[in-house]
């Protein structure tokens, strides 16, 4: 086995059975020549330093029933806000004087023309007011506000936004279609991001780890698919349980495999690093949430991209996708001091005031 998975690592090229090979390996030392592998390549692709994103969750408002999310419309049991403009305006700022070089808006998907007025005028608005001599052009813009028409999304690039990541949470139509209602289609979700694409977005997509019936067959297709649709960022972490979901009565059994799924995520990254080489990966806050140093592991298994939470403080207990989700409680500052340590522990230095695009992207 250790022949096997040395010859694989040596391989330009993977097949989709060398990628379930990978992502199968449990042996320590066999992880660890993976995970050191991902690490190299990571060095000589795309650099050492990690990129931030200030996330701000501007809205928990809705109009999906996601199985799996715990900001779906039928949830009754948070209360539903969107950020007023001079809210947002206070973190995008805050995050500029500290550096970030970017931005995440995110939020739950809405198709309603004042929605998207609303995020045409502060991206304009964004770009204008963060101009410096660092960043001429203002802070980076990342959209994450779900499927929209091609339209939109050009209204949205045209504003000033250039990343947009609109996770396909898993490439296999038959899984999509476990975990969404009918009227959400994964056809249509595969279309929006090829809209995507025509506009001149860097695109970004990811899928969950551990869904339900899920095997590393699929999760292989999830990397290939990541491939042939030439993606430029992913986003992806492992399916944590939502206690107000149709989906909660899994809890005990997530609990049971944790440790298993958490380590699968990382092999996850390390083996998307290896096949994509040169793609923006990012560490997300759902490692944290499965153990206190998930994210310095995903960094070490070849991330380079790290979001910290800019929500306002009094609104993030309402924006959890999933529970558990850690630094609710804690100022921007707060974070901010904790992921620049966070970072330095794993021996790499962030980036301040540099987009940090995707290397994929921009040496097309």
């Amino acid at each position: 086995m250790t022949n096997n998975i040395m010859k694989i690592l040596e391989k330009k090229e993977l097949t989709k059975s060398d990628i379930i090979c990978l992502l199968n390996e449990t042996d320590p030392d066999l992880v660890e020549k993976i995970r050191s592998k991902a690490y190299s390549i990571m060095k000589d692709k795309v650099g050492e330093f990690v990129y931030l994103r200030g996330l701000i969750e501007f809205s928990n408002i809705c109009n999906n029933d996601c199985y799996y999310c715990g900001i779906r419309k039928s949830n009754k049991n948070i209360k539903r806000y969107i950020l007023e403009e001079s809210e947002i305006m206070e973190s995008v700022l805050w995050c500029a004087e500290q550096g970030y070089g970017s931005l995440v808006l995110q939020s739950g998907e809405r198709q309603d023309k004042a929605f998207i007025d609303f995020i045409v005028k502060i991206v304009q608005k964004i770009k204008k007011e963060t101009r410096s001599e660092k960043l001429p052009d203002g802070l980076g813009i990342t959209l994450c506000v779900g499927e929209q028409t091609k339209d939109t999304y050009k209204k949205f690039f045209d504003a000033g936004a250039h990343r947009y990541l609109l996770r396909i949470e898993t490439s296999n139509p038959k899984l999509f279609n476990n975990f969404h209602p009918d009227y959400q289609s994964f056809d249509n979700r595969l279309k929006c991001l090829e809209d995507l694409k025509e506009v001149g977005f860097q695109v970004g997509t990811g899928v969950m780890i551990g869904l339900p019936n899920q095997t590393t067959e699929h999760l292989a297709e999830d990397i290939l698919f990541f491939k042939n649709y030439d993606i430029d960022m992913i986003g992806m972490g492992p399916f944590i349980v939502h206690k107000d979901t149709p989906l909660s009565y899994l809890f005990d059994e997530y609990l049971k495999k944790k440790r298993k799924l958490y380590e699968l995520s990382l092999r996850m990254i390390a083996v998307t690093r290896i096949v994509l080489k040169d793609v923006n990966i990012a560490s997300t806050t759902a490692l944290q949430a499965m153990y206190p140093m998930g994210r310095e592991a995903g960094l070490m298994f070849g991330a380079n991209v790290v979001m910290p939470l800019l929500t306002p403080t009094n609104v993030r207990k309402e924006y959890q996708l999933y529970d558990g989700k850690p630094c609710i409680d804690e100022f921007a500052n707060d974070c901010f001091e904790c992921i620049q340590l966070r970072i330095e522990s794993t021996g790499r230095l962030i980036a301040f005031n540099v987009y940090g695009d995707s290397k994929h992207f921009t040496t097309k």
